[in-house]
């Protein structure tokens, strides 16, 4: 059977009464489809038991009985098969009506009519936004109340305390299982977060890890291969130049000379192509104002000082890494309204600073790393380059970090 439209209300999911589809999209859960099929059969089983009981004590008006509760299980079939009703409101408002208007009639003619109150009660606080359902709950109530001492004649405490506890119940029901619900919706959509959170966790530790392999392998091949490499050349030089002229070994360390060169510059080009993305394009400066360009947040400005010159891909990568770690911390954790990054090339070292002014810290009471972005890791790249990483700032002062790099040899 088609399921009863569904509510108004601003609550995310139908009334405990089940007596609803899910949300659109969302397939009703067990027990959901358990409570609704129960009171569908509540409501059905009540009326075949008013026209039975009508039938069998030979009632005045057995007739009109049986037909108003076929009435009114036809007028609840159809709303709950019709489109509109699932889509409007208003529809679903206009089927309470008239479902409201079938069981007044059954009530009129008889006193069994009272019980079709507990299902309508359901039915209401589901279709009804919460004010107006608890209205039409103590509206029906009193209904049955009038409609029970009209047929009976005597006042009694349980003409009262049935249809009132009843609804008291309807109404206790209904505001349970929406708590429940919107308490599992909230589980449910934190537990999608969680996994959410951790398939990209996943995929950026695979992404830094990559990274992390690209800029390892480039310093060990630039560090030994290439270094080595460079220092054969340099040593087949010498030895040609101390040969006299003419011997018989020069033709032969000349193409040892050759063969150095050119490997030399193999391993240069394998150093060039795990270049991190960021240094693939362009210089370090360029890195670095691309970087301050596209900072979210504070204001960041870049400044080069001195003259520009190629640095050893080591020493790019650290500096980058360095700045973009330095960058993300006065973004996530200063505060800041500005910030400034200088490059500075000078006679025998290159220099970094990132300097903020944001609400500083006291670099004595620093955490000891945070998943190896923070200053411990900053420091273990500058001290594996031989460099100088120094941090300066107090609570309200703002942030410097100062990095200094000695330049090789052959890039003084």
């Amino acid at each position: 059977m088609t399921p009863v439209p569904p509510s108004p209300n601003p609550s995310p999911d139908p009334s405990a009464a089940a007596v609803a589809v899910a949300p659109a999209g969302r397939t009703l859960t067990p027990v959901s489809r358990v409570l609704r099929l129960c009171l569908h059969a509540l409501l059905f089983g009540l009326l075949a038991l008013a026209a039975a009981r009508a039938v069998t004590d030979s009632a005045p008006l057995a007739g009109w009985v049986v037909a108003l509760c076929a009435v009114l299980a036809a007028v609840y079939v159809a709303g709950v098969r019709a489109p509109s009703v699932h889509r409007s409101p208003r529809a679903g408002a206009v089927w309470l009506a008239a479902l409201g208007a079938a069981w007044a009639a059954l009530l009129v003619v008889s006193p069994d009519g009272l019980w079709i109150a507990f299902p309508l009660y359901f039915l209401e606080l589901h279709l009804l936004r919460l004010r107006w359902g608890v209205t039409a709950v103590v509206l029906t109530a009193f209904a049955a109340i009038g409609g029970f001492l009209a047929h009976s004649g005597a006042v009694t405490p349980g003409a009262f305390l049935g249809p009132l506890l009843g609804g008291a119940v309807a109404v206790a029901t209904v505001l349970g299982y929406e708590a429940l619900y919107r308490e599992s919706e909230r589980r449910r959509e934190l537990i999608e977060e969680l996994i959410t959170t951790r398939a990209e966790l996943a995929a950026a530790e695979r992404d830094a890890g990559i990274l992390a392999e690209r800029e390892r392998l480039a310093r060990e091949i630039h560090d030994t291969l290439a270094q080595g490499l460079s220092s054969i050349q340099l040593l087949l030089r010498a030895a040609e130049r101390t040969l006299p002229e003419g011997a018989a070994a020069l033709p032969h360390i000349a193409r040892a000379r050759e063969a150095a060169q050119e490997n030399l510059a193999e391993a240069r080009r394998f150093v060039r192509a795990l270049t991190p993305p960021d240094l693939e394009h362009g210089s370090l400066p360029a890195a670095l104002e691309r970087l301050c360009t596209g900072a979210p947040g504070p204001r960041v400005r870049f400044s080069l000082s001195g003259t520009a010159r190629p640095l050893p891909t080591p020493y790019e990568v650290a500096l980058l890494r360095i700045a973009q770690s330095a960058l993300a911390n006065v973004v996530r954790h200063a505060g800041a309204g500005r910030a400034e990054i200088t490059l500075s090339f000078m006679d025998t070292s290159v220099a970094l600073d990132i300097v903020d002014d944001g609400k500083g810290f006291d670099p004595g009471s620093a955490p000891s790393g945070d998943g190896g972005f923070g200053l411990p890791a900053m420091r273990s790249r500058t001290e594996t380059l031989g460099g100088l990483f120094t941090v300066e700032s107090s609570p309200g002062q703002g942030t410097a970090v100062a990095v200094t790099l000695p330049l090789p040899l052959e890039a003084s």
